[in-house]
C-alpha cells in the first residue's frame, strides 16, 4: 500500500481519536453531574442527623442564637425569644395523622428517635414513664420516628418498650430540617425538645435521657398556663 494511500486512513483514526476523548468528557461530566445532585441532595435530608446515635453534644449560646447550654446538657430559650415550632404534620408510625400544631396550649415534648439506636431504646420507658404522670398537666408527648425504612421496625420498638403517646413518621428527616438555623432544632439522635403552651421552642438536649434528667427538663414549664414560673433568666448576648 502507497503511503498516500494510507494517509486517509491515518487521518480518519486521528478524528476519531480527538473525538472520542469528547464524548468520554461529556459522559463523564454528565455522570459527575448528576452524582454531584444526588450526594447533595442526601446530604441536605440528613444534615441535622449527621451527629451519629448516641454521641449527643451541645450548642452554645452567643452571638444572635439566643439560648445558652447549662452544664447539664439543656440548651433553653427566655421567653419572649424563642422561636416558633415548624409544621410538624404528617403520618405516624401506626399509619394515622397528626399535627403537632393542635396541640397549642399544652406543652409538647418532642423526641426523635429511631428503633435501631441504642440510646433511644435505653430512654424509651423513661419517657412513657414520665407521659404517664404529667399528661394530666396539660402535656402531650410525640416521637419522631426517623431513618427507619420502613414503619414496622418503629411499630415493634413502641410495643417492646410500651410507648403510648404517637409518633411521627419521617425517615428520611424531612421535618427536622423545617427548624429555622441557628434556633433549638434537632441534631442528634436522640434529640428531645420542649415547645411551650405557645408553639414556641422553649428547651432541647442532643443525648439520651434519665428519668431525673427529663422531669428537671420538663419541670420550669409545668408551673402555670403560660409556663412562664421557674424559667430559666433570660440568656445574655
Amino acid at each position: 500500500m502507497s503511503a498516500a494511500s494510507r494517509a486517509p486512513l491515518r487521518s480518519n483514526r486521528s478524528n476519531r481519536s480527538n473525538r472520542l476523548p469528547n464524548r468520554s468528557l461529556r459522559g463523564g461530566g454528565t455522570v459527575r453531574a448528576r452524582r454531584r445532585v444526588a450526594l447533595t441532595t442526601g446530604a441536605v435530608a440528613v444534615a441535622l442527623l449527621a451527629t451519629a446515635c448516641g454521641s449527643g453534644g451541645t450548642s452554645g449560646g452567643g452571638g444572635n442564637t439566643g439560648f445558652v447550654t447549662g452544664a447539664d446538657g439543656i440548651s433553653t430559650v427566655a421567653k419572649g425569644e424563642r422561636a416558633d415550632a415548624p409544621d410538624l404534620s404528617g403520618e405516624t408510625v401506626d399509619g394515622g395523622r397528626l399535627d403537632v400544631d393542635d396541640y397549642k396550649g399544652k406543652v409538647v415534648v418532642l423526641n426523635v428517635w429511631g428503633s435501631w439506636c441504642p440510646p433511644c431504646r435505653a430512654e424509651a420507658k423513661n419517657f412513657e414513664k414520665v407521659y404517664q404522670d404529667v399528661k394530666d398537666q396539660g402535656v402531650q408527648f410525640v416521637g419522631i420516628n426517623t431513618r427507619d425504612g420502613s414503619t414496622g421496625p418503629a411499630r415493634a420498638f413502641e410495643e417492646e418498650f410500651g410507648v403510648s403517646y404517637p409518633s411521627l413518621y419521617d425517615p428520611t428527616g424531612k421535618l427536622m430540617l423545617r427548624f429555622e438555623k441557628g434556633t433549638l432544632n434537632p441534631q442528634a439522635i436522640p434529640s428531645t425538645l420542649i415547645i411551650d403552651r405557645e408553639g414556641k421552642v422553649a428547651a432541647r438536649t442532643l443525648q439520651a435521657l434519665s428519668e431525673e434528667k427529663l422531669r428537671k427538663m420538663l419541670a420550669p414549664y409545668l408551673k402555670d398556663e403560660s409556663g412562664a414560673a421557674g424559667e430559666p433568666a433570660k440568656s445574655e448576648q
